[in-house]
């Protein structure tokens, strides 16, 4: 299976997916941008998420993981797969009332080292509120990861990251959006809606 991706070929692959899309779109965070990935295009099939999960996996695995855990729903599948390279424990996190939290019965050890993986990161908000949750059940998160990095590695998310390909994509709140100048519609093609 590869595991040497390096950023072209990896947003290559996103592009021949179709995963990689160019328009005017309004982002999770609620930013508007002239890109979009769609990360559930590009892994929905299961080699293809072995082959991310496996390269994202060989950064860390000599850093005694515990457990891979992820915010839901975006890094689900990659979280997986990575857990799954390293043979440890895969959990997440969700929201219950606007609160990222560790719910369906997960447990954590004090001090478990945790790996956080997303499938994009942009500000780095959820990967954020996703370690916050689980250091707040005593989770030792070393370290996060994500396929893409939109931030071009400016996100600050507490704790070391990698990815394996950074973009540098502009994002625009709503109201200085050059786009939405010019008079063009945004459209939310994520699972979020775009109120």
């Amino acid at each position: 299976m590869e595991t040497d991706l390096d950023c072209e070929r990896v947003l290559e692959q996103f592009k021949a997916a179709g995963a990689l899309l160019e328009g005017h779109f309004v982002l999770s965070s609620g930013l508007h941008s002239p890109n979009y990935l769609q990360c559930a295009i590009a892994l929905q099939y299961p080699h293809d998420a072995q082959t991310y999960g496996h390269a994202l996996a060989r950064h860390f695995v000599d850093r005694k993981i515990d457990t891979v855990a992820s915010p839901a729903i975006g890094g689900l599948v990659i979280g997986y797969s990575v857990a799954t390279a390293l043979n440890v424990k895969f959990l997440w996190t969700e929201r219950q009332h606007g609160d990222m939290t560790l719910r369906r019965g997960f447990t954590l050890r004090p001090g478990e080292r945790i790996l956080v993986v997303e499938d994009v990161i942009t500000t780095g908000g959820s990967t954020q509120e996703c370690i916050t949750a689980l250091e707040k059940e005593g989770a030792n998160v070393i370290a996060a990861a994500s396929i893409i990095d939109r931030s071009n590695g400016t996100a600050d998310v507490g704790v070391p990251r990698i990815a394996l390909a950074a973009m540098d994509v502009p994002a625009f709140t709503p109201d200085t959006c050059p786009m939405c100048e010019q008079g063009d519609v945004p459209v939310k093609p994520g699972s979020r809606s775009s109120k």
